[in-house]
């Protein structure tokens, strides 16, 4: 399960740098090749959103078949820890999940505004020169 983990901290990764290359400022020229870059990559990325589905309801299996204390003193310290750590996990797995799809949806945004914004101004540049 930790290759799971992997693939989506690094799906993660990439839709930030390419969310903070589509907003720097002053790119000009190489704007145009990253909004290209960043329109081709989006469809094949939109694989993110049922791989977290798919990750969220193993954290939920996990949370619904964990062994519990009904007792007091029926649990170890060890297994108390051990349930703890796992609890912790899956919580820094579900911000994962949250950030993953949080990332994906503002990159898809951010990409169409830039994509129209463009197209806003060549049709501005179209009424100068007409005029």
């Amino acid at each position: 399960m930790a290759l799971e983990w992997v693939v989506l901290g690094y799906a993660a990764g990439a839709e930030a740098v390419m969310l903070l290359l589509l907003t720097l400022p002053g790119l000009g020229r190489l704007r145009t090749g990253l909004v290209t870059v960043t329109r081709n990559a989006l469809k094949p990325m939109l694989s993110v959103v049922p791989f977290c589905l798919f990750l969220l309801m193993d954290i939920y299996w996990k949370y619904e078949t964990r062994p519990t204390c009904d007792q007091e003193h029926a649990c170890t310290p060890m297994e108390h820890l051990r349930h703890q750590k796992s609890i912790m996990k899956s919580q820094r797995n579900g911000l994962l999940i949250a950030a993953a799809l949080l990332l994906y949806w503002l990159l898809f945004s951010v990409t169409n505004l830039v994509v129209r914004l463009e197209q806003l101004s060549q049709r501005v540049e179209k009424l100068k020169r007409q005029d």
